[in-house]
C-alpha cells in the first residue's frame, strides 16, 4: 500500500570522512519526500533477485541418453512386457519427461516503476534516521582498516552498512570489498534491493547535490590497523621466575662434575667386571 504522508523535511546527521560529527543537513525535497510505495518495491526486489539467476538446470530426454538402440527382448514368446528402448522414461538410467531445461527467468520492470521503488526505499531509511550523509570520500589508496575505523566510530560496526559514492571511486570499493556487513557502490548504480538490504546508508554529500567543506583535521595515521601496529614497540620478552632466581653456575664446576661423574662409571665398571665369576674362572686356571 501507498504511504504519501509528506513531513515537513528530513533531517540526516552529517559526519566528515574520519567520523567527526558535523550539524545536521537537510535531504533533498524532491527526493525525500515520505513517499513509501509497498507493492512497487516489492515488485522490483522480486525482478532483482529473479535477474540473478542463470536458470542452467537441465536434464535430458530420451533422445539425449546415450544406448537404448537395440531391442532389450523380441516381441513375443519372453513372457515379459513388451519393450522397445532400455532407455525410455519408465527405465533406471532412461530419459526424464518434462525435466527442466534451460531458461531465462528475467524480468522486466519499467524504469518510473523503478524510480519509484528507489525512492520509497530510500524515504523509508529516512523515517528511520539510518541516512548519514559524509562530506566527502577522498581516499589516496585502498585502507580497509580506514573504513573499518570510520564504520566504528559512527557506531554502526554491528549493522549492515551501504556506502554510497558521488561516481565510481575504486579505493573506496576496495576499502570495503573485504568488510563482509559493507557494500560500497556508486550512487547512480544504487537500487531497491541494495537500499532495504542495508540498516545504514552512508551518503556522499555531493551525490546528492550538497557541498560540504571538508573538516581541516590531521590526516589518517593508521589508527589500529596493520600500520598502527606496525608502529607499536615490539613487547619486551619477560623471563621466567625460575630462570631468574636461579644463580648460573661458573663453567668450571660444571666441567669437574662430568668429570667426576665419568670416572665414577667407569671405576664401577671395572669393579663388575673384577667381580663376574668368569673373571675368577679365568684367574684359577
Amino acid at each position: 500500500m501507498a504511504d504519501n504522508t509528506t513531513p515537513t523535511s528530513f533531517q540526516a546527521a552529517a559526519y566528515s570522512a574520519q567520523g567527526t560529527a558535523r550539524d545536521s543537513i537537510a535531504l533533498p525535497g524532491d527526493l525525500f519526500d515520505g513517499t513509501i510505495n509497498l507493492p512497487v518495491m516489492h515488485q522490483a526486489v522480486k525482478a532483482f533477485l529473479a535477474n540473478q539467476r542463470q536458470g542452467n538446470a537441465k536434464t535430458k530426454i530420451r533422445k539425449y541418453v546415450v544406448g537404448g538402440n537395440q531391442k532389450p527382448w523380441k516381441q513375443k514368446g519372453t513372457g515379459r512386457a513388451r519393450q522397445g528402448s532400455t532407455r525410455a522414461p519408465h527405465w533406471v538410467g532412461g530419459g526424464t519427461v518434462f525435466g527442466p531445461i534451460p531458461r531465462s527467468y528475467a524480468q522486466y520492470v519499467p524504469r518510473q516503476v523503478r524510480a519509484l521503488a528507489r525512492k520509497s526505499a530510500l524515504n523509508a531509511r529516512a523515517r528511520e534516521n539510518a541516512i548519514y550523509v559524509i562530506d566527502r570520500f577522498d581516499y589516496d589508496a585502498p585502507k580497509t582498516a580506514r573504513l573499518q575505523a570510520l564504520v566504528e566510530r559512527l557506531g554502526v560496526a554491528d549493522n549492515k552498512v551501504l556506502i554510497l559514492t558521488d561516481g565510481s571511486k575504486p579505493n573506496v570499493f576496495l576499502s570495503g570489498r573485504n568488510l563482509p556487513a559493507v557494500h560500497v557502490m556508486p550512487y547512480g548504480d544504487v537500487s531497491t534491493y541494495h537500499l532495504l538490504w542495508s540498516d545504514v546508508v552512508l551518503i556522499e554529500s555531493t551525490a546528492i547535490g550538497h557541498e560540504m567543506t571538508p573538516l581541516a583535521e590531521a590526516p589518517w595515521d593508521g589508527g589500529e590497523g596493520r600500520e598502527g601496529r606496525a608502529k607499536r614497540p615490539a613487547p619486551a620478552k619477560k623471563a621466567s621466575a625460575k630462570k631468574a632466581a636461579a644463580p648460573k653456575k661458573p663453567a668450571a664446576k660444571k666441567a669437574a662434575k662430568k668429570s667426576s661423574r665419568g670416572g665414577a662409571k667407569k671405576a664401577a665398571k671395572k669393579a663388575a667386571k673384577r667381580s663376574s665369576p668368569n673373571a675368577a674362572r679365568k684367574k684359577r686356571k
